[in-house]
């Protein structure tokens, strides 16, 4: 009987160099109005992609609104001047064409994408729906009772109750950055219609407007089409918001959510991060790759593969442009709370000790630098990338140096990266499970002071 020949008897190849790599080209330009252009052709397939980068993120609403931002976004898909939601959807789908919007904590984004020959229609009914929404009010209640369902959902559910609960401990409660960014059940049953069409006259102006073109058109025929579409669009740009990021403490705490019926605990171990321009952005990048941004990454080998605590734990950092959270994810048995803690703390603490082995940072270069290239391919993906370097001031280079400012990071730039930006001694660890399983294995890891809330969020003494 002839033995079978085992794969590992064979020698792994080696990785190949990587290949070159060039983002798309793109040129911008500027409209009488102030409304500016950019547009990346791309002629692979007849397909464009457009977006409308706009300053109305969650950053920009009014007090005691919060959310106004998102319903305002996702009307704009419910009728214009003269058609209502259905017959609006009904017009983009005759031409092939896929539209809606979005908001996030500093812009909100609209898009659409149809084929080449469909386009010209495509960007005159686009431009219809951000200059001229009607925003039903039948509508606008209906999309705030779906927000108002999604958070009952989230407050049921410990992995949405968990996220919602830690930027409360994170963020002082006066920053916007501790409401969660689609708005609040109080804020969001208070909005009316006046708010959304106050909050669009307000924010949705051509100064304060990026259109970006990505697909298979000219850059003349881009400009041609955007400026009939929105060349006589009026209005100056409004006063750019800006969210504090001034943490509610600079020591440790424990933030304890009973939540009686929790089959596991949700873990959330973190402090304020940082802004996305900040010069340590590619070395903080690759040393969380390291920590936790990586399935074999040291947090999950640790809780995931050496412990069983878990079938996964991460982390990363919420980039924004003030600083956004940094936190360790999880979910554990109950019974593991406390060690499980234990382990991402030890991780963390231990993580400047000593720069990384030099494979163990191959690893996570490699990866970095391997799966930037493929993530751009569509048109949608373009524009997206670029809509990003709108948003944070991104050089025009960026996409086309970031590989390269990947593979420039040391050994020693993680180290350094990690001693100046992981700070063990502003940690807040929050949990939402069974209080009676895990209070007492976590009140004697003496990690801080205990505060406790009940599953609707409410803190008690």
């Amino acid at each position: 009987m002839t033995t079978p020949t085992l794969v590992t008897d064979f020698p792994q190849p080696e990785p190949g160099q990587p290949r070159d790599y060039s983002f798309p080209t793109f040129g911008s330009y500027q409209f009488s109005n102030g409304l500016r252009l950019v547009v990346a052709p791309v002629h692979k397939l007849p397909v464009v992609t457009v977006l409308a980068v706009i300053e109305a993120g969650a950053v920009s609403e009014p007090v005691n609104r919060e959310g106004v931002a998102q319903i305002t976004a996702r009307a704009l898909a419910e009728g214009r001047a003269g058609d209502d939601a259905m017959e609006l959807a009904d017009r983009f789908e005759l031409l092939g064409a896929s539209f809606g919007a979005r908001a996030d904590w500093e812009i909100t984004v609209a898009s659409v994408t149809t084929t080449t020959g469909h386009l010209a229609d495509a960007v005159a009914l686009f431009g219809e729906a951000l200059t001229a929404p009607s925003f039903p009010e039948r509508e606008i209640e209906r999309l705030k009772a779906e927000r108002l369902s999604d958070l009952l959902q989230r407050r049921m559910e410990p992995r949405g109750l968990a996220d919602d609960m830690f930027v409360r401990a994170l963020y002082d409660a006066e920053s916007r950055y501790a409401r969660a960014d689609e708005g609040e059940a109080e804020t969001v049953s208070a909005i009316t219609r006046d708010d959304v069409v106050a909050f669009w006259s307000e924010r949705y102006r051509p100064g304060s407007v990026t259109v970006v073109v990505a697909g298979d058109v000219t850059a003349e025929d881009a400009r041609r089409l955007v400026e009939a579409a929105l060349g006589s669009w009026q209005g100056e740009a409004p006063i750019p918001a800006q969210a504090t990021d001034q943490p509610a403490r600079l020591t440790r705490a424990v933030h304890l959510v009973h939540k009686p019926d929790a089959a596991q605990t949700e873990i959330r171990l973190g402090h304020v991060g940082l802004p996305r321009l900040h010069p340590d952005y590619f070395a903080v990048t690759v040393m969380n790759a390291l920590l936790g941004g990586l399935f074999n990454s040291r947090i999950n080998l640790n809780l995931r593969e050496a412990h069983g605590y878990t079938y996964g734990a991460h982390s990363y950092f919420d980039w924004r442009r003030a600083a956004g959270p940094f936190l360790v994810s999880t979910a554990v048995a109950s019974d593991v709370t406390h060690l499980a803690a234990q382990e991402a703390l030890k991780e963390l603490t231990r993580f400047g000790d000593a720069p990384p082995e030099a494979r163990e940072l191959a690893l996570a270069v490699d990866y970095l630098d391997g799966v930037f290239p493929i993530r751009y391919e569509s048109t949608s993906a373009i524009a997206s990338a670029i809509a990003g370097m709108i948003s944070f001031g991104l050089p025009e280079d960026y996409y086309d140096s970031y590989r390269d400012n990947v593979r420039a990071v040391t050994p020693q730039a993680v180290q350094d990266a990690a001693r100046r930006h992981l700070h063990p001694d502003r940690l807040q660890l929050l949990l939402v499970g069974n209080e009676s399983e895990i209070r007492g294995p976590v009140e004697a890891m003496e990690f801080g002071p205990l505060f406790r809330y009940d599953d609707e969020g409410r803190r008690e003494e």
